[in-house]
């Protein structure tokens, strides 16, 4: 047993009161004592891995978080979708105690166990190992902890005994390692599996886990896809996996209208409503029970409407996805024809002709695709395919050779726009994924389960309501002690207590904080501007860091092909210019720009990539597809064949045949292509990065200026792509060639210059974020030194502003990974290297290049390798760092993650090519494409600029304080009447329905509606609103306010109660004369019940009514904010014309002497002095109301020197490093060189922070 094995065996023994430290110091020292000096060694060395092992078994222990052998595991180990999974076995008698439970509670218990699922097991079940279990809880990883139910299935295979006569001792699958084959339990013939998320997995009786099934192994290679499907499945095979695996759907039912209401009701806020409004009409309070029980359905009717037209949508996005005809080849029965729903993992697809939609994901074998991929990607470009290479080994085919795997892959509902094999007319393709594992079932299921958000302003509603909750728990106890006291009848006491809930927790809050967003939302689609997660419309307010891509977002999409440079073996010559018209002369040059691209030819229109499409057009030569008429050895039918059209003159070939190509790659930065001259030789040009495209090339080829030459234009913004080429040798089967063989000992033949020019927005736009202190940052996939020179012309990156490059290089050999630090100058050359960044450099360093005066820039091997062997240094690194050039999409993710852990709010623009994932990652995801790839980002633009950026950043802003102001507003309400009530309860008095009625209609539920309808603010500020409701500017307004009218009510109360014309008969005030009032000394008159609802009419009555009334008016007022983040109120006229309306009103009914009016609403006349005094009094609360509000709590000079003065620091990481940066004197380390080997270079845990989290509390 190993030393963490035995500590954790002996703290299962111990005490659960012991400390831990206590359990340690026993357990393990006495371990190490008794040890020999070698393991005493080796036990130290271990020491991190012990105590880490232990202090999470005695978490476990400690919180009765204790799991039998065999009862938990992980699902999807390591993935997004990771999950907890425990073991459950029903219990019968626990079971019929849960059913009458729910019968005896009338349904609440069972109400209870749908909104706690864990709930519902834990009474139900008892633990058990997963191999018994009938039932599994899955809880998952993320700090969110959501747990879900689900039942174990059987599949029984006994259906297919009969006929394939199946042998138990036998294996189902020609493949014994498949899981198929460890999944069924003999000798039943059985395969238990669970349903997650419309995942399908199966019970491993080998490893005795749960597995994913519906698609191949991950650990076959190459060679063994080609031998065991090459030739396809038997019949009994894929009947076997049909059954197993289930139907090749992506099945999203369309919702029935009675589920989405019995739902939607089935939410507590609704619950609570029906508790509120079946009170209310127990005490005859009907009209606004009726207000109440009509805005709950048109609520509902309104969200069930839109979830509805949301699963319409989606289900037609999928539909034809389930009814396409495919050809497959059957081992046993050759070519046949079946719907795409019966395909299985291992079919062997046959594709021919064009225009062909994929039903699964697919390994391409045998010949090549052209595919648009625009579903994936969001960029509708042609993208070719190559066969998977049948490589030996026992290398999953995944990790094989260089570059991508996804390059061989067909994926899901991506078109096949052309199709060819390598030696007849159609390709073939094993079958890789079926149903929701596909690409496109990946991007439907993150629509239908998208990942929870946690965002602080949430999950302090939730305390709010518990605080109020809390506060109406006490109102519950002095209602009870006064109306029991007094000898109210128990019924009436319950009411009376159970009002008090409805009147302190206001049901409306909710539907009042989503009209906020509602208007938000609607503002933003007048602006293009499409919003899927409304949510996150307030989480836009607190974004502090932008990330975006460069081409098609920061600079336009078209390139304009400005010149290319050929070189011979003296150097560069002269830039040819084709704006001249001047045709290219020819050359192995002019070869390479007709045939080195992945263009084709569809219905007589060139397609393809735009840079490829622009350098062909320049060449003015035309293509076409070899026919049955084309003859020439090698070349394969259907072939595309580029030649000179009939004004090119001298050109000595009549055309130039595409035998073969290596796609382009954003991980390898190039492409290669195989040409057969007709009737000459056969040759290889290469395309890419200049500096990839150079390292394959003879170094004497690459002229000794080129680095100069490349930076010339990459700092004026070009882009810049290397060209070259070789002659092949004849006697090679191209089909036989591997890339490597084919990229290597090229001749440099020149370079190819494209202008790529800012959009007229980007500038403009990113001075606005930067001016708002919103820091930006460039990721893209392009050359280091032109996204650096973008960065510079777009303003990311001022003129006085300096830029350091940061190279970092992984571990060769003897030498360990090494970092770099250098200063960039322009104008001055460096010899040349074989890297990606071709720079010039600056040996010293200026003192100003401090914090905020300095830029960090890095590509994505850099980043790669920082990454992984120098942590330490990376939040350092992200504090300053801007330009990430050469970033593969994964990285992009990557690098918004460790932006976000680092507690930015990070937004993430980009066109949606190559995007999806930082798209999905960031806390807001901006897409500039309406491609189907966009359904993955919660916003998308239709206007194809950034300008949208600061718009949803501004009308996140203004929601996210119209949300505050409603809950400051809505908890003023709610304490107003909530004091007035138990006020009049001392008295056992109340307000009458048709006093609550005015208030919680005519008044609150109309200030609700119009309050949210100010605009965002059209200038960003250089600083954000609030994010969390528990924040001091917040906490002391509302209490404040709480206690202005808390004093103004009580003194109100008290007050009237001492007035001469308080102990007069309930009628007779009104007609006594203010001067005669003292003299008058009346019997005091015993209450009299009057209205028609039973209440007591009283002075303390209409003098409480008029001042929680009218404060109402006054409350919201104060606390609707206008500048810095929302229009003044002033231009909010349907607000202000409410407000002045309401308050005309209420002054109407306090000073007209109208006795029916009275009578209706149950309130006494007063003497107009009276009536004089409490407009006093509700003047001065509103004078005293909004000096507080705009002296003190919207004093943000005010609050910055309170929290200097109690030397308050933010507790944001990012806000923590800064401050260490800024005195740090050897930040940043310019001309050094460090190694990981060193101290203090390595690997270290810097920082763990939750994604969606910020601790920073701001005013």
């Amino acid at each position: 047993m190993s030393c963490a094995d035995y500590a954790v065996v002996q703290i299962r023994t111990t005490n659960n009161k012991m400390s831990l430290d206590k359990v340690l110091e026993l357990k393990v020292s006495s371990a190490l004592q008794s040890a020999g000096e070698g393991e005493r060694r080796w036990l130290g060395s271990t020491w991190t891995h012990l105590f880490r092992k232990v202090r999470e078994e005695w978490n476990r222990f400690s919180m009765g978080d204790h799991f039998e052998k065999g009862q938990h595991a992980l699902l999807n180990e390591g993935e997004e979708n990771e999950m907890e999974i425990f073991g459950y076995r029903t219990q019968s008698c626990r079971k019929t105690l849960c059913l009458a439970g729910s019968i005896f509670s009338f349904g609440i218990l069972s109400l209870v166990f749908y909104w706690k699922p864990a709930w519902h097991v834990w009474a139900n079940c008892i633990p058990c190992s997963l191999q018994e279990a009938d039932v599994v809880l899955l809880r998952t990883t993320d700090e969110f902890q959501t747990y879900s139910r689900k039942k174990v299935m059987w599949i029984c295979l006994s259906a297919l005994n009969s006929a394939f006569r199946l042998n138990a001792d036998n294996p189902f699958i020609t493949d014994e390692e498949s899981i198929i084959n460890r999944a069924v339990r003999k000798p039943d013939l059985k395969v238990r599996c669970i349903k997650v998320q419309k995942i399908r997995y199966v019970w491993d009786n080998l490893e005795g886990q749960f597995q994913k099934i519906g698609c191949l192994e991950d650990w076959l290679s190459s060679a063994k896809i080609h031998l065991k499907f090459g030739s396809g499945l038997t019949t009994e095979e894929q009947e076997i996996r049909r059954l197993i695996c289930g139907p090749n759907t992506i099945d999203v039912e369309i919702a029935p209208i009675w589920k989405l209401l019995i739902k939607e009701v089935l939410n507590p806020f609704y619950v609570f409503q029906l508790f509120s409004v079946c009170l209310w009409f127990s005490e005859d309070y009907k009209e606004y029970a009726f207000a109440i029980i009509i805005m709950s359905i048109i609520s509902i009717a309104l969200t069930v409407y839109d979830l509805r037209e949301q699963s319409v949508k989606l289900h037609r996005l999928v539909e034809a996805h389930n009814n396409i005809t495919v050809s497959i080849y059957g081992k046993n029965a050759g070519v046949q024809e079946l719907e795409s729903r019966f395909l299985v993992p291992g079919d062997l697809l046959i594709l021919m002709g064009n225009k062909v939609q994929m039903p699964c994901d697919a390994i391409l074998i045998d010949g090549s695709c052209v595919v648009n991929e625009g579903m994936l990607t969001g960029e509708s470009i042609p993208v070719t395919k190559t066969p998977l290479p049948k490589m030996e080994g026992s290398v999953p085919w995944r990790r094989q050779g260089e570059g991508e795997y996804k390059r061989h892959v067909l994926f899901c509902g991506t078109e096949v726009i052309q199709a060819k094999g390598a030696r007849s007319s159609t390709a073939k393709a094993v079958v890789l994924q079926t149903g929701f594992n596909t690409a496109k079932g990946d991007l439907v299921r993150s629509i239908l389960y998208p990942k929870p958000m946690n965002f602080k302003l949430y999950r302090d509603a939730i305390r709010f309501l518990l605080c109020l909750v809390g506060t109406a728990t006490i109102g519950m106890i002095y209602t009870l002690c006064v109306y029991v006291l007094s000898g109210e009848t128990p019924g009436e006491v319950v009411k009376k207590a159970l009002d008090v809930i409805t009147i302190a927790v206001p049901p409306a809050l909710p539907a009042a904080l989503t009209t906020g967003i509602m208007y938000a939302q609607r503002r933003l689609k007048k602006r293009g501007i499409f919003c899927i997660s409304p949510q996150r419309i307030n989480v836009c307010g607190q974004l502090n860091l932008v990330c975006f891509d460069k081409t098609g977002t920061l600079t336009r999409d078209g390139l304009d092909l400005w010149g290319v440079m050929p070189c011979d073996g003296n150097g560069f010559q002269e830039v040819h210019s084709f704006t001249s018209g001047r045709t290219l002369p020819w050359g192995p040059l002019c070869a390479a720009m007709t045939s080195c691209h992945s263009l084709i030819l569809l219905d007589g229109t060139i397609q393809g990539d735009p840079l490829d499409l622009k350098m062909f057009e320049a060449t003015t030569w035309e293509m076409v597809v070899s026919g049955d008429d084309f003859h020439l050895k090698g070349v394969p039918g259907c072939a595309v064949v580029v030649k000179p059209c009939g004004t090119s003159s001298q050109v000595p070939v009549e055309g130039i045949a595409i035998l073969h190509q290596f796609p382009f790659s954003s991980v390898l930065q190039r492409m290669t292509v195989i040409v057969q001259e007709m009737g000459g030789d056969q040759l290889v040009f290469m395309k890419g990065a200049p500096e990839r495209v150079a390292s394959f090339c003879q170094p004497e080829t690459v002229p000794t200026s080129f680095v100069s030459e490349l930076q010339i234009y990459t700092t004026q913004g070009f882009r810049v792509i290397g060209l070259a080429y070789k002659k092949l040798e004849m006697d090679h089967h191209i089909s036989a060639l591997m890339r490597e063989q084919v990229e290597s000992d090229l001749i440099f033949l020149g370079l190819l210059i494209l202008e790529n020019r800012l959009k007229e927005e980007t500038k403009p736009v990113l001075e606005e974020l930067i001016s708002a202190r919103i820091r930006t940052v460039m990721i893209t996939g392009d050359n280091l030194q032109t996204a650096i020179t973008v960065g510079r012309k777009s303003g990311m990156v001022s003129e006085s502003q300096k830029v350091i490059l940061i190279e970092a290089n992984e571990t060769t050999g003897s030498s360990s990974a090494s970092i770099s630090w250098k200063l960039l100058e322009e104008k001055k050359h460096i010899a040349y290297r074989n890297q990606d960044n071709y720079i010039n450099i600056r040996e010293e360093i200026s003192d100003n290049s401090k914090e905020g005066s300095y830029h960090f820039a890095l590509n994505g091997k850099s980043f790669q390798v920082i990454t992984q062997h120098f942590s330490s240094l990376l939040p350092k690194i992200l504090m300053n760092g801007t330009i990430f050039a050469r970033m593969s999409p994964g990285q992009k993710s990557s690098l918004v993650e460790e932006f976000q852990k680092l507690d930015y709010f990070v937004g993430m623009c980009g066109d949606g090519a190559n995007d999806c994932g930082a798209l999905k990652m960031a806390h807001v995801g901006i897409s500039l494409s309406e491609q189907e790839a966009s359904v993955a980002s919660p916003f998308t633009s239709k206007t194809p600029n950034i300008e949208c950026v600061p718009h949803l950043i501004k009308e996140g802003r203004a929601a996210l304080v119209t949300s505050f102001c409603m809950f400051k507003y809505m908890a003023l309400y709610s304490m107003i009447q909530y004091v007035g009530v138990l006020l009049l309860y001392w008295e056992t008095n109340n307000l009458s329905n048709y006093q609550f009625l005015f208030q919680d209609l005519a008044i609150t539920t109309i200030i609700g509606v119009t309050m949210n309808l100010n605009g965002a603010y059209p200038k960003l500020v250089p600083f954000r609103p609030a994010g969390r409701l528990i924040s001091p500017p917040l906490l002391l307004s509302v209490i404040l306010n709480i206690l202005l009218s808390l004093a103004m009510q009580i003194a109100g109360f008290i007050l009237v109660q001492r007035q001469p014309w308080y102990s007069m008969g309930m009628h007779s005030a009104c007609t006594v004369q203010n001067d005669t009032i003292s003299k008058l000394t009346i019997s005091p008159t015993p209450p009299v019940k009057n209205g028609t609802n039973g209440v007591f009419t009283s002075f303390e009555n209409t003098t409480i009514w008029f001042l929680g009334t009218i404060n109402c008016i006054i409350v919201a007022l104060v606390f609707s904010k206008g500048k810095p983040f929302r229009q003044p109120t002033y231009k909010n006229y349907i607000f202000v014309l409410v407000l002045v309306v309401q308050l005309s009103v209420c002054l109407f009914i306090l000073f007209a002497d109208i006795p029916e009016l009275y009578r209706r609403l149950d309130l006494l006349c007063t003497p107009v002095l009276w009536r004089v005094y409490i407009v006093i009094m509700l003047s001065s609360n509103f004078i005293v109301s909004l000096v507080v509000e705009e002296a003190i709590i919207e004093n943000r000079a005010l609050w910055m020197t309170i929290k200097r003065c109690f030397g308050y620091q933010s507790k944001s990481q990012y806000r923590i490093w800064q401050r260490a940066l800024a005195n740090d004197p050897s930040w940043p380390p310019i001309n050094q060189t460090s190694y990981s080997d060193m101290p203090g270079c390595g690997r270290g845990v810097s920082y763990s922070n939750p994604v969606f989290e910020s601790n920073e509390d701001q005013l």
